[in-house]
């Protein structure tokens, strides 16, 4: 069994040990669960991805319940079928997405799992970003995904609704050493219906695309969307595709903010990202190292964060490091054997 440290890093540690636990088949205890946090030990949203991994696997767990600070893991083959989770808060269903998406390549029937909880909410990424920006990039590198949204959830509800379908795959290496050049550029925004009066949505799509338009970037496409949810929110995305890369950014609307300033702030983390190193921004390099030991490849990331330096110590843990070049003006390199993980 594999022991893991979980006192600094959080929930993103105890779902991505989940994950390599399940394609490695490697039993996995972790420890002092989010230990650091000022709410320590597993939250709803990290129990709903313990659950949802233990069904789609018929895991042995210990450790699934809200507080605990020892999760024990022990999953049994990946399963086909179709699968749910209730978050019950409005915790994201992206993280929870994102703890599935690696099992793919290791899948030998079609997977589908319904997460119930939020979808545009704090500390996560939005539905858009994963809808525009990193599930493309992923069937580009030959991963069998999909996402279907069947209703938004914001703070503090929930409510929201999303099944991910996961077919099998054999993915090629990741391509992104480079971003290559500009191919498009998109921007989406949403609000709950009970804004539409504001006409919130186009007004953040408006303030984005001129905001971008300063930054002397064209837009491919605008689109603004009038969504029902259980409780008021929007927000904003923003997507630059290179012919490898990607760069992304995001807002979300909250009390005491104008549509205008979470437009302008999407716009302004896109430009960021687009100005700064790397092939994709610095959030999806973090969400990219576990594919990037799956399939192998090239990920050449902005900077070496706290969250990556976490993930690449997790990932050693399982012997799987990607090997880690000199950090360059072009931001680190990193580069794993297609065979790290076999999923035969």
């Amino acid at each position: 069994m594999i022991r893991i440290d979980g006192s600094e890093g959080g929930g993103q540690l105890l779902r991505s040990a989940l994950s390599l636990s399940t394609l490695t088949q490697e039993a996995v205890r972790i420890e002092q669960v989010r230990g650091a946090r000022s709410t320590p030990g597993v939250r709803p949203q990290h129990l709903a991805a313990i659950e949802a991994l233990a069904s789609v696997t018929d895991a042995v767990v210990d450790g699934a319940d809200v507080g605990a600070d020892v999760v024990s893991f022990d999953p049994g083959p990946l399963q086909s079928g179709r699968f749910a989770v209730d978050v019950g808060t409005a915790g994201s269903v992206t993280l929870i997405v994102d703890t599935l998406l690696p099992l793919a390549p290791a899948l030998d029937d079609h997977l589908a799992v319904t997460i119930s909880g939020g979808t545009d909410v704090k500390w996560s990424p939005p539905l858009d970003a994963h809808l525009l920006a990193k599930l493309p990039l992923l069937r580009r590198h030959g991963w069998g995904v999909a996402l279907e949204c069947h209703r938004r959830g914001c703070y503090p509800e929930g409510g929201g609704e999303v099944t991910l379908h996961l077919f099998p795959s054999s993915p090629t290496p990741l391509r992104l050493g480079e971003r290559g050049p500009l191919e498009r550029t998109v921007v989406r925004s949403v609000a709950t219906d009970d804004l539409a009066d504001a006409d919130v949505a186009s007004r953040q799509a408006e303030a984005a695309e001129r905001a971008l338009a300063d930054g002397d970037l064209d837009i491919d496409s605008v689109v603004a969307e009038t969504v029902s949810a259980s409780s008021t929110g929007t927000a904003t995305v923003a997507v630059a595709e290179y012919d490898c890369g990607v760069c992304c950014g995001d807002a979300l609307g909250e009390p005491g903010r104008s549509a205008e300033e979470v437009g302008e702030e999407a716009a302004s983390s896109l430009l960021e990202a687009m100005d700064g190193p790397g092939a994709v921004d610095a959030h999806l390099g973090d969400q990219l190292l576990l594919p990037l030991v799956v399939a192998g490849g090239k990920l050449r990331i902005p900077e070496r964060t706290e969250h990556v330096e976490t993930s690449l110590a997790l990932l050693a843990s399982f012997g799987l490091a990607p090997a880690a070049h000199s950090d360059g003006p072009d931001g680190p390199l990193l580069e794993a054997d297609s065979s790290a993980i076999s999923t035969e």
